[in-house]
């Protein structure tokens, strides 16, 4: 039994509106001198440019293709109108003229740009809910005395050292290492250290450090 064939009237309608769409592109473009093969090319031109929109949205839906989508849109569109009556079709303006002349270009750029601009990645997806720790039962156990705590020994006190014992220092060297100190201090912005002070005097480091103590 031959299978019964279904006509669907959204089909229908939409080869109604390619096959107009399609003669209207094709009237522009020849009115606006681009005569011959090349006036059909144009309606095959814009075609082939929502088809790869079309493409590209259902896998993507990015702003490069909506992009393009409108400006496939706008060429289908704009001829329609063009065509019906509004624009006088033997003295076509200069600036639809260059339109036209410019689209190959223009349709060839957008159908590189959806074709080989790589998609954008899926967002990364919720992470899911920290599940809560679970408790261990409790179990009842009989209570013990804690042990008692083993008992530290103190410890011993270390003796302490035996402190040498601080040199005496002449009332005369004092004073002169004074001078000493004060020349340093303006020679250089900072107080003299107990080696310098032992190398300029020429003492012994405990003699030196004595004298400096008495200089601070």
């Amino acid at each position: 039994m031959p299978r019964s064939i279904r006509i669907d009237a959204v089909l229908v309608q939409a080869v109604i509106a390619g096959a107009l769409s399609f003669a209207h592109l094709h009237d522009l473009a020849a009115a606006a001198g681009q005569s011959g093969w090349k006036a059909w090319a144009y309606p095959v031109s814009v075609d082939l440019l929502l088809v790869a929109v079309w493409r590209r949205l259902r896998t993507e839906r990015s702003k490069l293709a909506w992009f393009w989508f409108l400006v496939a849109l706008i060429a289908s569109l704009g001829a329609n109108i063009a065509t019906a009556g509004l624009l006088d079709l033997d003295h076509v303006p200069a600036w639809l003229r260059i339109t036209v002349a410019g689209w190959p270009a223009l349709a060839f750029l957008g159908g590189t740009l959806l074709a080989h601009t790589p998609a954008d990645p899926p967002p990364d997806p919720a992470p899911e809910p920290a599940s809560e720790p679970r408790t261990a039962p409790v179990v009842d156990r009989p209570e013990t005395a804690p042990d008692p705590a083993p008992e530290i020994p103190a410890p011993e006190p270390v003796p302490a050292l035996p402190q040498a014992p601080v040199p005496a220092v002449p009332p005369a060297l004092v004073d002169h290492a004074r001078k000493v100190a004060t020349e340093h201090r303006t020679r250089t912005g900072s107080d003299i250290d107990t080696a310098t002070l032992r190398v300029r005097l020429g003492i012994p480091e405990d003699l030196a450090g004595a004298i400096v103590a008495q200089l601070a």
